[in-house]
């Protein structure tokens, strides 16, 4: 079920995977149509929370993505509610698409809404391609924030210094046949990331991880797991 939260541009259309509620969960509303209500916490608060940033909406990404939904799938599993939502001018949600301030500023007002919702959690940051420069930027300068997750990272075509300036938890998950992220380039600007990090290949896999999105949410969920202390270590 779809819901708004108030962004700097006006609503932005969001959806809450919440293991508590078997992942996929509806709104608390408000008197305002439409909107959640942070302030409703839940009796037992989880340890991490995620909020995970879609691919470029010039290039079609939204929430609904297959590789976010796999993404999401994985951290639901390791025990980590997340928030997906729609950048400014995708899907319903207001606004116009500025290629990077305006998506970092409804950014930074989804990390407002966790951080809400979620009191005394660890706020990770994770996106997809143009979603994980997003993320990992906003989240290398936000306090609130612990860890940086980005998957497919376009460490070629955007500016990732903050993340190299940020000594806080980093993992990546790339393909080795990414068209569009290389993995050479990857792996060059992986060399040069400041520690602690972790960077787990997908052999075969291309920028949108076809027939491999499944192989995505494993990733995530092995690589993070033990680091989370969330979910069941069997």
């Amino acid at each position: 079920m779809a819901f708004d939260i108030t962004g700097p541009a006006g609503r932005l259309e969001a959806l809450l995977d919440d293991p508590a509620f078997n992942c996929h969960i509806g709104p608390v509303r408000t008197e305002t149509a439409g909107e959640i209500r942070p302030g409703a916490h839940l009796d037992e608060q989880p340890r991490v929370a995620v909020v995970l940033a879609h691919p470029l909406p010039a290039g079609g990404g939204t929430m609904h993505n297959k590789v976010v939904y796999q993404i999401g799938k994985g951290f639901c599993r390791i025990g980590a509610p997340v928030l997906r939502f729609n950048f400014r001018g995708v899907g319903t949600s207001e606004g116009a698409f500025e290629d990077g301030p305006g998506e970092m500023a409804d950014y930074r007002a989804a990390l407002d809404f966790m951080a809400a919702r979620y009191p005394g959690a660890e706020l990770w940051a994770a996106g997809f391609s143009f979603g994980a420069w997003v993320a990992m930027t906003v989240g290398a300068m936000d306090d609130r924030v612990t860890t940086l997750i980005g998957v497919a990272p376009p460490v070629d075509r955007y500016d990732f210094s903050a993340v190299l300036e940020s000594l806080k938890p980093k993992f990546f998950i790339q393909g080795d046949r990414d068209d569009l992220c290389p993995y050479p380039s990857m792996r060059a600007f992986y060399a040069k990331v400041p520690g602690p990090k972790e960077l787990v290949t997908v052999d075969g896999a291309d920028h949108l991880f076809d027939g491999k999105t499944s192989e995505v949410a494993e990733a995530v969920e092995e690589l993070l797991r033990d680091y989370s202390g969330t979910g069941d270590r069997g």
